[in-house]
């Protein structure tokens, strides 16, 4: 159940240009945002930080890929499962979706990619584990530019991680589908299946 029910998307229409970005990246607005809007300037500052994050160079697949390792290092089921939505929106492959959890031993990614999603892992871990190894391994595939930009999702998943499963949010139909049918027997949707 969860801790403060989302309100509807109606309830603040000043916010409605922030509803159509994530019509476009999920194809709907999500229940942590409709959450957000009892506060409409946190939910317009999280917009327009999760658009910051999201653009540059970095392709945005694997920028949601990167997210998935981010929120399962904090444990987060409904922001894997928007995660996971949100990279096959972007076009990931579904071989690599299913292959998340072993990215370190698949050959469905690059070296490059897998100092990344260490990174990921390390920079979302509590205590933070992003050592000298992890740094080195990281610069060697990514210029500083680069890294500012993952770090930039890491972070942002850092917020709605922590959000989302202290508020227990809802999980729509549409990201509860796609994480059960790529993540398989090891993703279940725990706290995050309602009321």
């Amino acid at each position: 159940m969860p801790l403060v029910d989302p309100k509807p998307e109606a309830a603040t229409p000043e916010l409605d240009e922030l509803y159509k970005f994530f019509n476009k990246t999920l194809g709907f607005a999500p229940n942590s945002v409709m959450t957000m809007q009892r506060k409409p300037g946190l939910a317009e500052a999280f917009v327009n930080m999760n658009k910051a994050a999201m653009a540059g160079p970095i392709p945005s697949d694997f920028k949601r890929l990167l997210a998935v390792i981010s929120s399962q290092a904090a444990g987060c089921r409904y922001c894997q499962a928007h995660t996971v939505l949100g990279a096959k929106n972007f076009g990931a492959d579904d071989e690599r979706l299913r292959e998340i959890w072993t990215y370190k031993t698949s050959d469905k990614f690059t070296d490059r990619e897998k100092a990344a999603l260490d990174f990921a892992l390390a920079a979302s871990s509590v205590p933070n584990a992003v050592d000298g190894e992890i740094a080195q391994e990281l610069k060697a595939h990514w210029t500083d530019d680069e890294i500012v930009e993952l770090l930039g999702v890491i972070a942002l998943f850092g917020f709605l991680n922590r959000w989302n499963d202290t508020m227990a949010t809802s999980l729509e139909g549409p990201a509860k589908d796609i994480a059960s049918e790529m993540l398989g027997a090891v993703w279940e949707v725990g706290k995050h299946g309602g009321s």
